[in-house]
C-alpha cells in the first residue's frame, strides 16, 4: 500500500496530536447529538476542518449507484471539487466511495498522476491537499469526509487519523439518524393514510377496508405512490370518487 492510500484498520481510535486531542471528545458527543441525516452530515464537515485546522472539508454521499452529491460543505469551492470529481469520474473522494477499506491522501494536487484532470481542476480552485476518508459500516458505504487545505503536504497521520474517527463515528450517527428517519416516515404515512381513509369513511360511510381500497386503486390506477394519494386528500380535501 502506497504511503498516499492508508488502510482504516491500521488508524487506532486513540491516535491523536496533542494539538487534535482537547475537544475531540466533545466533539464526537455532539455528532451524536444531531437529529436527522442533514445536521449529521453538515456537522460532520464543520467538525473536521475544526479538528484538524484545514481550510475546507466536506461531506460527499451516495444515495444509488452512479448517483452521488455534496451533502455538506464548508464552502462553494468544496461543492466544485466534488462536483468536478462526479463530471470528470475521477477523484479521492469517488475512490473512498468505490473502496470502503482504503483512505486516500493526496500530498500536493500539483503532483498528482492518479486524478491528472481533476487535480489540475482543483488547483485552480485553490487545494493543494486533500484527504478524502470512506463514512461507511461493514454493511453500507454511505459517502465519504473529504478535508482540503490551501498548502501542499498540509496533513500529516494525525490529520488522517482524526478526520477517520470522525468518519467512523459519522457512519454511526448516519446509521442511527436514518433509522430514526425512516421510523418519522412510517409512522407519518400511517397518520396521513388513517385520516384519508376517515375522510372517505365520513363522506360515502363505508368501513374502513372498503375506505382503504378506495384509496389503495385510486393510487394504483394513477400510479402515484399511496402516502402522496393520502397526503393530497388531507390537505386539499378533494376526496377520490367511489
Amino acid at each position: 500500500m502506497s504511503p498516499d492510500t492508508v488502510s482504516p484498520d491500521t488508524i487506532s481510535p486513540g491516535t491523536s496530536s496533542p494539538s487534535h486531542g482537547p475537544g475531540l471528545a466533545e466533539i464526537l458527543l455532539a455528532l451524536h447529538e444531531s437529529t436527522d441525516s442533514e445536521q449529521t452530515v453538515q456537522r460532520v464537515a464543520e467538525f473536521a476542518r475544526s479538528a484538524i485546522q484545514c481550510d475546507d472539508a466536506g461531506v460527499l454521499l451516495t444515495h444509488a449507484r452512479h448517483r452521488v452529491e455534496t451533502a455538506a460543505a464548508t464552502s462553494l469551492a468544496v461543492g466544485q471539487a466534488h462536483q468536478l470529481q462526479v463530471e470528470l469520474d475521477e477523484g479521492p473522494c469517488l475512490e473512498a466511495l468505490e473502496h470502503r477499506d482504503t483512505i486516500y491522501r493526496v500530498a500536493d494536487a500539483a503532483r498528482e498522476l492518479r486524478w491528472p484532470q481533476w487535480s489540475r481542476a482543483v488547483v485552480e480552485l485553490g487545494y493543494r491537499s486533500v484527504v478524502s476518508v470512506p463514512i461507511a459500516t461493514k454493511e453500507r458505504c454511505y459517502g465519504s469526509l473529504n478535508v482540503y487545505a490551501a498548502r501542499p503536504d498540509a496533513f500529516d497521520d494525525d490529520d488522517v487519523a482524526v478526520t477517520t474517527i470522525l468518519a467512523r463515528h459519522a457512519s454511526v450517527a448516519l446509521t442511527s439518524s436514518r433509522d430514526v428517519e425512516g421510523l418519522r416516515r412510517a409512522v407519518d404515512s400511517r397518520k396521513l393514510i388513517g385520516m384519508a381513509m376517515g375522510l372517505v369513511m365520513e363522506r360515502y360511510g363505508v368501513e374502513p377496508d372498503q375506505a382503504f381500497e378506495v384509496l389503495r386503486r385510486y393510487s394504483q390506477d394513477r400510479n402515484v405512490k399511496l402516502r402522496d394519494v393520502a397526503r393530497g386528500i388531507v390537505e386539499d380535501r378533494t376526496l377520490p370518487s367511489l
